[in-house]
């Protein structure tokens, strides 16, 4: 089979996936418009059946790995999935088949160079764990180390660049043909899904993430992450301290009472804080399944293959707007939600300042351990932005899904903790360490560089500007006039004063020529000043129609707030 034809059968299975949930609510704004029933018919897909939320994961799964990270993706965006399909994306289930030990072995070899049994004293052929695109095995090195080696499925690279080019192909034809395509731009999203998870197929990647955080988690002695084994790392092959243990959704109440595990808890939390907003690094999903309460009483943090990187300004903008959320002042959470985000042409600012301010009031009224949610609150912000015709920078929902899996985390090490408490508490020393930096001698330094190069271009720019004035050549460019809506509108205008015109020369020709008698009679009145009599009405009539139908007030364009 052909390359092109695998990808057309490909694509009608994904379209066939979205047709059976155009009307149950999951990307809402796509059964409003034909796009979908167009891209079915380029396939030549039908489907008349219609998807419940306990079937979505179920068919996620079964579309194969490529959906099932799709599918944790989009847990992260309630603005385009409902609640009820959310609860369900978070069970989603990462657990395939085995691969053979044959074929483990084959991949280990191809991209280290050496054979097995050379590079490890032991290797078990019963994985650890065996997921969509990968699974860990233990093995123990020469010198009695013991490893976890993780091998990627020998076609997860080809059949992830399959299916998205299937995806971008379908999402380009919801951005130009759908609400929700406009709004929150799908195919950016597809884009930036793609380079996400080909980035994680990349254990390299991994392997420097595994030893950056272990770096930067120093200060907490709580927490460990495997370091890797860099002399065995290659693109496919991820080989790491092995860590013993057990997850965390297995602890009994039993072990929380004989083992206190609130500082645990509380440790997480800060150190998932300082990586978000000191190093700019979130980790995208920390779900219990990969954390585990090591045998010596700490958290162990791996698979990290999925990080998202947040420059600077937004970094400061995102803990501007999340400690104004945890301090309960809805109307700075508002203006800073608007600043980091992109005005939509229907954006109702009024509407969004009233929702947020709302939401926020609600969640600082509530008290209490697990009573409020602080991801959920980021997630229902972005929510809130989307309906009210703002776009939402993917960081501010991605730190949403962070928050609400380190909440559930917390919650199975310590249910009595009080998170809203501890990330307050964090968000302000946070707030301290950055003004202290920027008030430390290197801070003051760069701030003063900036004011002397400044003080030392003011004069020969004033004498420029001055010099212009003086020779009357001072011009001012406004770039973008002619796509603006002043120029659409002053031609709107200039083309009904023509059509007028034209209607006025009609109307006074067909009163002349009532005068005149041409013989040919049209309704017992000559002819010629009859039929443009009838032009003038019909264009006249036109006109009234159009300025009743298509005048409005004017909209704004597309607007990005300041970063």
């Amino acid at each position: 089979m052909s390359e092109q034809t695998t990808g057309l059968a490909r694509t009608a299975q994904i379209v066939r996936f979205l047709l059976k949930y155009r009307s149950a609510g999951v990307f809402s704004g796509l059964d409003q418009d034909a796009v979908l029933q167009e891209v079915a018919a380029e396939v030549d897909v039908q489907s008349d059946t219609q998807g419940r939320p306990e079937e979505f994961v179920n068919d996620l799964e079964a579309l194969g790995p490529t959906f099932i990270k799709l599918g944790q993706a989009l847990s992260t965006r309630p603005d385009m999935v409902p609640a009820e399909y959310i609860a369900a994306l978070e069970r989603m289930q990462d657990k395939v088949q085995e691969l053979p030990s044959a074929t483990v072995q084959q991949v280990i070899e191809e991209e280290l160079g050496v054979g097995v049994h050379k590079v490890f004293a032991e290797f078990d052929d019963k994985p650890l764990g065996s997921a969509s695109l990968a699974q860990v095995h233990r093995a123990v090195l020469r010198d009695g180390r013991e490893v976890a080696v993780k091998v990627q499925r020998p076609d997860a690279i080809a059949s992830v660049r399959t299916d998205l080019e299937s995806l971008r192909s379908i999402a380009s034809k919801i951005d130009r043909g759908t609400d929700m395509g406009r709004r929150i731009k799908v195919g950016d999203w597809v884009n930036e899904f793609g380079r996400t998870l080909l980035a994680e197929l990349d254990y390299r990647l991994e392997a420097e993430n595994l030893q950056r955080f272990a770096d930067n988690l120093e200060r907490y002695p709580q927490l460990v992450v495997p370091r890797p084994v860099w002399s065995l790392c290659g693109k496919r092959v991820l080989t790491m301290d092995l860590v013993k243990g057990k997850k965390v959704t297995d602890i009994t109440g039993l072990q929380r009472t004989e083992q206190p595990l609130g500082d645990l808890a509380a440790a997480l939390m800060r150190a998932y804080l300082d990586q978000a907003f000191v190093n700019g690094e979130i980790h995208a999903d920390p779900h219990p399944g990969n954390l585990l309460l090591t045998t010596d009483g700490r958290l162990a943090i791996f698979d990290l293959g999925m990080i998202a990187h947040v420059p600077p300004k937004r970094r400061d903008r995102l803990l501007k707007l999340l400690f104004a959320s945890v301090d309960g002042r809805g109307e700075d959470v508002a203006t800073e939600g608007i600043s980091i985000s992109t005005r939509l042409e229907d954006f109702d600012e009024e509407r969004y300042t009233r929702e947020v301010g709302q939401l926020v009031s609600q969640y600082a009224a509530r008290s209490g351990g697990r009573t409020v949610s602080e991801g959920r609150l980021v997630l229902d912000l972005t929510r809130i932005a989307t309906a009210c015709g703002l776009r939402t920078p993917p960081e501010l929902s991605l730190l949403g899904k962070t928050l609400l899996n380190l909440e559930s985390i917390c919650d199975a090490l310590d249910p009595d903790m009080d998170a809203k408490d501890v990330v307050r508490e964090h968000l302000e020393d946070v707030m301290r360490q950055r003004l202290r930096k920027t008030l430390s001698p290197a801070g003051l330094a760069g701030e003063l560089i900036e004011v002397e190069g400044l003080v030392r271009e003011a004069p020969r720019k004033l004498n420029n500007l001055l010099s212009l004035l003086a020779d009357n050549r001072l011009q001012v460019r406004l770039d973008g006039l002619d796509d603006s809506k002043l120029m659409e509108n002053m031609q709107k205008i200039a083309n009904r004063i023509t059509m007028g015109l034209i209607i006025a020369a009609l109307l006074v020709s067909s009163a002349l020529m009532m005068r005149v008698d041409v013989g040919a009679r049209l309704f017992g009145y000559p002819a010629i000043a009859m039929v443009l009599f009838l032009v003038a009405a019909l264009l006249g009539l036109f006109v009234v129609v159009s300025v009743l139908l298509t005048d409005r007030r004017a909209r704004p364009k597309e607007e990005r707030g300041l970063h």
